[in-house]
């Protein structure tokens, strides 16, 4: 199998955005060596703003750029972007409804040896209870680059998560890429798994599994955290027994209970969920980490075949 990272994927969109369209700009918060935004300070350096450790300023003036008609990317890690600058993401970009994109490398569980402090589990929640802001998790590096394409041409704030580390390529999601529109990549009957983010792979292997063991299995993979993509969550309800959803990223606030909300307010139905439960993490290597958390194919089978039985 085949492992990029997705950091990679938004690195490579930017050039060529940058290539298209010369109202692209790129802010970074000196950390452009690890989100890989340097590479698009190489092309165009012009049109590259290093704002320092001062990730409160750099959303600021990214909103400033946008009212002047720019498509700012504003890059850091997901920690520093929602924790730190959560005012000005709210204030500043979020309520005045501003064209800037939130570029996040470094999320989740598997940012490893950094530890609890860099390991952003809380910031799809965060994000995701901003009115007007979009919230995009891909599932690895292609569709990282679709992503932040469509990020580019939708009109509004859009805040887009990337991890740290190499992930496995899952061709199964490649191809079109729609903000809002969940990606079906198999049908089942038993049970529903839908992932957001680099869970798909994990997703897919947990469906094998299954079907191995004579269940039929739907897997869903859902890009987009909001807008959500409702009617494949009820469509799931109604025609499964129940819905598995699987995140790196804490149980709450993330897609879980997004997926639960709409499954309780419109057509109820068992729901489990695999994430980070409720706690920081620590520091350690990022596949450890993974299996450690209960981020894996095992533990989604597990809360499957409680759906099942």
């Amino acid at each position: 199998m085949e492992y990029k990272a997705t950091k990679q994927g938004y690195a490579d969109a930017l050039k060529e955005l940058g290539h298209e369209n010369e109202k692209v700009l790129v802010m970074d918060a000196d950390v452009a060596k690890a989100t890989l935004t340097e590479q698009f300070e190489a092309e165009f350096p012009n049109r590259f703003f290093n704002c320092g450790v001062q990730e409160q300023n750099m959303l600021s003036a990214a909103a400033g750029l946008a009212l002047e008609g720019f498509i700012p990317f504003a890059s850091t890690f997901g920690v520093f972007a929602t924790c730190r600058a959560g005012d000005q993401m709210r204030s500043s970009i979020a309520y005045p409804k501003l064209n800037v994109k939130i570029g996040v490398t470094h999320c989740g569980i598997s940012v490893g040896g950094d530890g609890a402090s860099h390991q952003s589990n809380e910031d799809i929640g965060m994000a995701r209870t901003l009115p007007n802001m979009t919230v995009i998790v891909p599932g690895d590096y292609e569709e990282s680059r679709l992503a932040t394409h469509a990020a580019a041409k939708m009109k509004g704030p859009v805040y887009l998560r990337f991890g740290r580390d190499k992930y496995p390529v899952v061709p199964e999601i490649h191809g079109s890429f729609e903000i809002g529109k969940a990606k079906t990549l198999r049908e089942g009957t038993d049970v529903t798994i839908i992932t957001t983010g680099i869970l798909v792979n994990e997703g897919l292997v947990a469906a094998t599994t299954l079907e191995e063991k004579g269940h039929s299995v739907r897997v869903v993979h859902m890009h987009t955290i909001k807008p959500l993509d409702t009617e494949a969550v009820l469509k799931a309800a109604r025609e499964t027994k129940g819905i598995v959803t699987a995140e790196e990223h804490s149980i709450l606030g993330g897609l879980g209970e997004a997926v639960a909300g709409v499954v309780a307010e419109n057509h109820p139905c068992p729901v489990q969920r695999v994430g980070v439960m409720d706690t920081f993490g620590e520091s350690g290597q990022s596949q450890e980490l993974l299996d450690l958390y209960g981020l894996r194919a095992p533990n989604i089978v597990e809360k499957a075949m409680k759906i099942i039985s």
